[in-house]
């Protein structure tokens, strides 16, 4: 029995090391599940192959007690040259009957934005900055916000 376990372990440790990892990841945590205006979430990439395409995917956790049907964010970009670019999109929550879209998961529902096969100009840093686009002050029941980049293969 106790050697089952053992190799069982040793297979789940080989399977997932075995899985691309992907080329940045990193969430922010809101304090008290709560998203101020002023309080924006910041994310600095060092992107250093410009000839490869990458998926953005960015995850918004809430809580099912949050209070609306989506979430309003704008991207502000920085490329490494000083641009500045900034785009408003949606993240549906629920349908318009109020049944959960992401991956509901207790009281946590996880919703997920994939930008697909984009590519950026120059190699560098690049900073992601993330605001907010509700008119209330403040969102409350937001846990976190995360930012994945990966190579697309």
């Amino acid at each position: 029995m106790r050697n089952q376990v053992l190799i069982a372990l040793v297979s789940l440790l080989f399977l997932t090391a075995c899985q691309d990892q992907p080329y940045f990841q990193q969430s922010f945590t809101f304090k008290n599940n709560t998203w101020a205006k002023k309080n924006n979430p910041s994310f600095t990439v060092d992107i250093k192959d410009t000839t490869k395409a990458y998926n953005f995917i960015l995850t918004l956790r809430t809580a099912t007690s949050y209070a609306y049907s989506n979430a309003w964010i704008y991207l502000n970009s920085k490329s490494p040259n000083k641009e500045f670019a900034r785009e408003p999109f949606e993240i549906k929550i629920t349908d318009e009957k109020g049944r959960w879209l992401g991956k509901k998961t207790g009281s946590i529902v996880e919703n997920r934005l994939v930008f697909r096969n984009r590519k950026l100009s120059k190699p560098g840093k690049y900073t992601f900055v993330f605001e907010q686009g509700i008119t209330k002050k403040v969102l409350y029941d937001i846990l976190d916000l995360g930012l994945e980049i990966e190579e697309v293969k």
